[in-house]
This record gives C-alpha cells, sequence and structure tokens, in this order.
C-alpha cells in the first residue's frame, strides 16, 4: 500500500534522541482530586494531541528553557505531573506525589522536515511521528504520564507535540496550561492565571466505573472502515463575514436573536460535508458540538476552572431537509440546540449520565456526523514562548473519524478561522472542488 510506504519513509524522519521528566519545581505533598461526572465518559478517548511548530534555531537552549519553565508553570499546575487511579471504592482519581515521575519530554530531530512542509493545508500523517501517545487511551493514564510533550528539532525550526490526558482537561483547560507555560518562558516570574483545580465544587457525585483496559485496545486512527484524509481549510474575515451574512439574510422565525459567527460557521460546514457526501434525501445527519459549561451550570464556574467542563450537544435532521431548506433551516437546528442546553439541561444529562454510566468512544458522535471540537476562542497563535508565535497550530491523529472538526483561531488574526476537517477521502475531495464552501473571496 503506497500509504504504507510512505508512512514507513516518515518515520524514518523522525529520529528519537532522549526521554527525560520533569516535575515541579517545590515540593507539593500528597494530592487527591475525584474525577468528576464531566471528566469519566472520556476515559475511553485517546489522549488529546496539539502539535505547535516555531521558526527558531538554537535547540538544545530552547529544550532548557521549556523544561525550566514547566518545572515553574507545573506548582500550580501539578495534576498534569499526576496520574490516574483510584480509590478503595474504585472512583477514579487524580492523583500527584512528589515521588511521581511527572511530565515526559522526549527530545528528537527531523532535520529533512522544515516549516513549509508542516504548514500545508493536508493532514496529519507527514506530521504524526512529532506527536507522541498515538493511539494510547486516557485510561492508560493509571500507569503513565498525564501529559508527554515532544520537541522536535526541525531543518529551520522546532515542533511542539503535546499529548494531553482527556479524561483530566478539555481544550479550555489545555490552552490555559500552554498560555501559562508560554508566559513563564517569556520572563513572568508566576501564572497570571491560577487553575481552579476543585472539581468537585461543580459536581461531587461519586461516580464508580468498572473498567479496564480492552486485551487490545483499538488504535486511535486505525485504517478500520474508510480511508480518512484531513485537510485545513482557512477561511478569512472576508469569508466569515460573507458566510455569517448569507446565513442571517433571513432572520430566524420565531425571532430569536441573529445567528453568531459559530452557528453560521456549522451550519455552512454541515451543509457542504453533507453535499459532498452525496447522502439520500432520507438519511440522517448529526451535528455535534463540545460545549463549554462553565457558564452554563448553577452557579457557574470561573474560566480557569481545570478539569472537563463540556458537553457534547447533538441535532439531527433529514440531509434532504438540510440541503433543500434555506441556511435559517440548519442554523436554528444549531441555535436552538445551543440555547436548549441550559443549567437545568445539564442537570438532567448528569443524573441521567450517573444513574446508567456510559463511556463513550472517541467515534460515538452519531450517523454521517459533523462533529466539531476546539474552539476558535481559544488564543493559539499568542502561545509564544519567547521565540515568537507560532508557523502552525493543528491537531494529532488521535480521535479522528469521519466528520470530525477542529475550529482554530485563524493564523491570519482578527475573525479569520482555520477549519480542520477529517472526511472520507471522496467525499473530501468533493469538498475541496466545491467553491461555494471553500470561499476563496
Amino acid at each position: 500500500m503506497a500509504g504504507d510506504s510512505g508512512k514507513k519513509e516518515e518515520m524514518s524522519k523522525v529520529k528519537i534522541i532522549s526521554t527525560s521528566h520533569v516535575k515541579p519545581g517545590k515540593m507539593i505533598g500528597r494530592k487527591e482530586c475525584q474525577l468528576v461526572t464531566f471528566d469519566l465518559p472520556y476515559l475511553a478517548f485517546y489522549y488529546n494531541q496539539k502539535l505547535l511548530f516555531y521558526k527558531c534555531g538554537e535547540f538544545e537552549a530552547k529544550v532548557e528553557k521549556l523544561k525550566d519553565g514547566l518545572r515553574v508553570v507545573l506548582e500550580e499546575f501539578y495534576q498534569l505531573a499526576g496520574k490516574l487511579g483510584k480509590d478503595e471504592d474504585g472512583v477514579f482519581r487524580v492523583e500527584y506525589d512528589d515521588d511521581m515521575d511527572g511530565v515526559e519530554v522526549v527530545e528528537a530531530t527531523a532535520m529533512e522536515i522544515g516549516i513549509e512542509e508542516l504548514a500545508t493545508e493536508d493532514g496529519t500523517a507527514s506530521f504524526k511521528d512529532l506527536i507522541p501517545y498515538n493511539g494510547v487511551l486516557n485510561l492508560e493514564g493509571l500507569h503513565r504520564p498525564l501529559l508527554s510533550v515532544q520537541v522536535t528539532k526541525l531543518k529551520d525550526g522546532v515542533a511542539m507535540g503535546c499529548a494531553f490526558n482527556h479524561a483530566i482537561l478539555d481544550g479550555t483547560s489545555t490552552w490555559h496550561f500552554m498560555s501559562s507555560w508560554a508566559q513563564i518562558c517569556s520572563g513572568s516570574n508566576s501564572v497570571s492565571v491560577s487553575p481552579f483545580l476543585e472539581r468537585t465544587k461543580v459536581r461531587n457525585t461519586r461516580v464508580k466505573l468498572d473498567l479496564s483496559l480492552p486485551p487490545n485496545p483499538v488504535n486511535g486512527d486505525a485504517n478500520q472502515g474508510p480511508q480518512l484524509r484531513e485537510k485545513l481549510f482557512r477561511f478569512s474575515e472576508a469569508a466569515i463575514d460573507k458566510i455569517k451574512s448569507k446565513v442571517n439574510s433571513t432572520p430566524p422565525s420565531d425571532s430569536s436573536k441573529p445567528f453568531s459567527t459559530f452557528q453560521s460557521l456549522a451550519y455552512h460546514v454541515w451543509h457542504h460535508v453533507t453535499l459532498a457526501r452525496e447522502l439520500k434525501p432520507q438519511d440522517y445527519t448529526v451535528f455535534t458540538l463540545f460545549a463549554d459549561c462553565r457558564k452554563r451550570v448553577d452557579p457557574p464556574m470561573p474560566e480557569s476552572y481545570f478539569g472537563n467542563l463540556i458537553h457534547a450537544i447533538f441535532t439531527v435532521t433529514a440531509a434532504g431537509l438540510l440541503l433543500a431548506n434555506p441556511p435559517q433551516f440548519g442554523a436554528s437546528l444549531v441555535q436552538k440546540a445551543i440555547e436548549a442546553h441550559n443549567a437545568k439541561a445539564i442537570e438532567e444529562r448528569n443524573k441521567e449520565w450517573e444513574a446508567a454510566p456510559k463511556i463513550f468512544e472517541y467515534k460515538d458522535a452519531g450517523v454521517n456526523c459533523v462533529a466539531v471540537g476546539s474552539s476558535p476562542r481559544f488564543k493559539v497563535y499568542d502561545v509564544d514562548f519567547g521565540w515568537g508565535k507560532p508557523e502552525g497550530v493543528r491537531s494529532g491523529s488521535n480521535n479522528r473519524f469521519d466528520g470530525m472538526v477542529y475550529l482554530y483561531q485563524g493564523k491570519s488574526g482578527g475573525r479569520s478561522i482555520d477549519v480542520e476537517i477529517a472526511l472520507e477521502a471522496g467525499a473530501l475531495e468533493k469538498l475541496e472542488k466545491d467553491k461555494a464552501f471553500v470561499l476563496e473571496v
């Protein structure tokens, strides 16, 4: 298979030089924090992988600076230096002790790979070996570090591949940690906003799960089912404004508020992916988004809440209805699903889950789905460790399935948004050729 030989060739480009561990810079003692209802469903997801790459030299000095900063930032974010554990009742928790290994730091070289190659719009296969923990389940955090960072020396820069255990934190907490680490490396003496670590303040129901690793865990990017391809579509401010004004050209029929940028873009992606998949009119298609619940719960939690405080929200319709109706139809479905997910709905969902816990697999998002993770609100291009902003920010190959979409702040700034999509290869090819989707304004 051509894909396999290509993969072997890429693998030989990345050479691991050393592996070490970094602990908090001061003694913290024994700490235990119960995982809560918002965390537990993600135990059977894979480690959440992010890749940032920078144009810079002096690799060895950069690595030492990153490790020094990591020691300081872990004094506050010490849970990332711990392990998963269970208490005497079998309830999962995050455990930290001073004698634990800490965060894994892998140093590597890939002198044949340049920034330009990583900055192309196409998929994650080429940089898979720049990110650790491919195909590693979060449940393996019982005996592995909860954060692994691979720093790779490139032809003309540095790649930072990070694998975070998704059972202990979501995107908001991930980028809070990354920006805090960057602040320290850039000269701050302390973290500007401390993480709020008391996750039981949002929910303290003790849920016992009888979970063990499957004998042969399915790899997070296993080639089961259709061959997937990934692509990054860059939407400029002008394109985003065009999408939003088109969707808002006829206001919602029930006089609710105008469609937001997110709702407009969500509809745009859902509509054009459905078109590219060539579904039958009667085929169902599901739209899923992972919504931040920090401000939705009662009482609301601070933005600095450290953990998972997200819920998957779903809406569904027939492909024929989505495609035949004006944009307001699909955008209204998304808007209503988001607005209905208030504190009462969150409470009901949690109680229902606690009564009959269901562990999600990463691909449980629904039939013919478009599932949106991450958020353009995360200031990913502000993660500057003292050698400039990243040239690019991407997601790894874990937790990928047909229809998974990641939204990022656009590299060009302002209201621009980068849309990273994984689709069955044939559908992605059609999407690339769809001028009404790509909107090169």
